[in-house]
Parts: C-alpha cells; structure tokens; sequence
C-alpha cells in the first residue's frame, strides 16, 4: 500500500462544506496544493462565498492568512477587498482541481490509501469534487483513513502526538503534518 496525506480548509454550516484549499503529500514525495477560484469568482456564489468567510472569525484569523499573499510591488497594490492574492497559480476553478486531485490520486499507484486527521468532512468535500460518492472516479478510494481513529486505537494519547511546529491551518502544510503523524503512528503499531 501506498499511502497519501491530505487536508482540506473548508466553511461549512452543518449543511454545507465550501472548499476554500487542498494540500496533498505523497509517500513518494509529490505536493499538491490549490485554492477554490470560486473564493476570487465575480459572481453571486463567490460574493457569498467570500461574505461568509469574513463573518467567520476563526476562518480570518486562522486560514485566510495561510492563503497565497502578495509578494513584493503587488503587496502595495493587491485591492484591499481581497482576501488573499487571487491571481496567485495556486488559485484554480474547482473543476481544474477536481482533475488535478484525480491524477494526483491515481499517480500514486492502485492500492493508494487515503489518510487525514479528523477526516469525515476532508472525505465528503474530496468525494463532492466529482459529485456524489457514487460518482467517484476509477482509482480514488471510497474512504479516507482517519489519524486520529489510529491514535485512539494505539491508546496514544492526543497530545503524545508529534506538534506541528508551523503553518497550522495551511492546508499543505497540514498535509505534510498528517504524513509526519501518520509515519510516526505506524512506527509504534509495530512495536
């Protein structure tokens, strides 16, 4: 088995799962990193869509500072309305992302496993890239594995974990921090 960690930085409601950006590491040492473009769209979705993120607190504070920033004059020049730096190439139609996660998926061979932390909704907002979980494309799995389901059934308590020493709530760099956890969890599983 192969193995793949992700993340998702998500808005949702209890209803709905917005994705706002997907950070994605391989065993074998790829990355994938994106944003939801519908967060840069001028239309009706995208205004809501950004409307809500502002009203969410911990979502300013927490995730839209890890999003693609301006660098250097474009600092002094981005709109002030904006979010983060929608013209970064990280910033992809969920379409596009939909395609690029479908081949980052398969790429990594036919027995991929999935894992996330705290993984129901990373799962759900994954499986709705294609549609409906029955609409899942050939080769991606139909269930992610959850970090934290492992860490409970290796009676490790949650703060025995390895700490992520930075870019909390940075979807790749989340990523990287599930497959640092995850590696280490299988290394006790064998003891």
């Amino acid at each position: 088995m192969t193995s793949l960690d992700y993340d998702w930085e998500f808005l949702e409601d209890g209803r709905h799962i917005d994705p706002i950006s997907i950070g994605m590491t391989a065993d074998d040492g790829r990355e994938y990193y994106a944003v939801n473009a519908l967060l840069a769209e001028r239309s009706w979705r995208g205004w809501r869509l950004r409307r809500r993120i502002r009203k969410h607190k911990w979502l300013m504070e927490n995730v839209v500072p890890h999003l693609p920033q301006p660098h250097g004059d474009w600092r002094n020049q981005m709109p002030q309305s904006w979010l983060f730096n929608y013209l970064d190439p990280a910033v992809k139609p969920i379409e596009r992302i939909a395609d690029e996660v479908m081949d980052f998926i398969r790429a990594t061979g036919p027995d991929v496993e999935l894992w996330a932390s705290y993984g129901a909704y990373d799962h759900v907002a994954l499986a709705q890239l294609w549609g409906r979980m029955i609409d899942l494309p050939e080769g991606v799995p139909m269930f992610t594995h959850d970090i934290q389901q492992e860490r409970a059934r290796l009676g490790i308590p949650w703060d025995a974990l390895p700490q992520q020493e930075s870019g909390e709530h940075n979807a790749l760099s989340d990523a990287r921090h599930n497959q640092t956890v995850r590696r280490w969890l299988a290394e006790r599983a064998q003891k």
